[in-house]
Parts: structure tokens; C-alpha cells; sequence
């Protein structure tokens, strides 16, 4: 009888641990973590760029431009008022654009 009693109050607990619970899942940010900067991106080059922002030495990948295209990339990660570098890298590699920045509002980053 003893058995049986542990084997129901194990069972329950079994149970009780395997139920569904409730679970949020975002999949953007919201409104109160959206950046509060970004970059303007004028892309006047007959090929695509690979948009990057450097802080420390490290880059971080932003987004792809296409040639002879505009883009408004938001920055997240950063703070506003950080000094930055950034960074336009060709598809192919060859060609590299930098500017030094401070992160306000929005930057502008004009390619040649």
C-alpha cells in the first residue's frame, strides 16, 4: 500500500512538471529597445557593399547595401554618443571606405 501511495505521488509530480506553460516569443524588438540611432547609407557604387560598425577594434556586421542604393540601418548595440568607426567593405573585397563618427541620430555615410 506504501508502494503504491509513492508510485501515485511520483506519477503526479510526473505530471504536474510535464504540463504546458506559458511562454513569450518575440521576434523583433520593441518599441522601448529599438535603436535610437542609425546609419544613413548612400551607396553610389556600381557594386554591393557589406556595412559595418567598429568600436575597440571590433566590427560588427550591420547590413548589405545594393550598388547605386540607399539604406537607413538601424544601430543597436551601441549607445548614442559613441565614437565609432564605420566601415563599407565591397562584395569582392577590394575596396574599403571607413569614417569615424560619432553615433547621433543619424549618420550619414556617403559612398563616392
Amino acid at each position: 500500500m506504501k508502494v503504491r501511495m509513492v508510485g501515485l505521488f511520483v506519477g503526479a509530480l510526473f505530471i504536474a512538471a510535464c504540463r504546458a506553460r506559458q511562454v513569450e516569443v518575440r521576434t523583433a524588438p520593441t518599441q522601448q529597445q529599438a535603436a535610437q540611432v542609425s546609419v544613413q547609407v548612400n551607396n553610389n557604387l556600381s557594386q554591393a557593399v557589406n556595412v559595418y560598425v567598429s568600436l575597440s577594434g571590433t566590427d560588427t556586421f550591420l547590413r548589405q547595401v545594393a550598388a547605386s542604393s540607399s539604406a537607413t540601418i538601424p544601430v543597436q548595440g551601441f549607445a548614442p554618443g559613441s565614437s565609432v568607426t564605420l566601415k563599407a567593405v565591397t562584395v569582392d573585397g577590394v575596396r574599403k571606405y571607413e569614417r569615424n563618427t560619432v553615433l547621433t541620430g543619424t549618420v550619414t555615410f556617403p559612398l563616392p
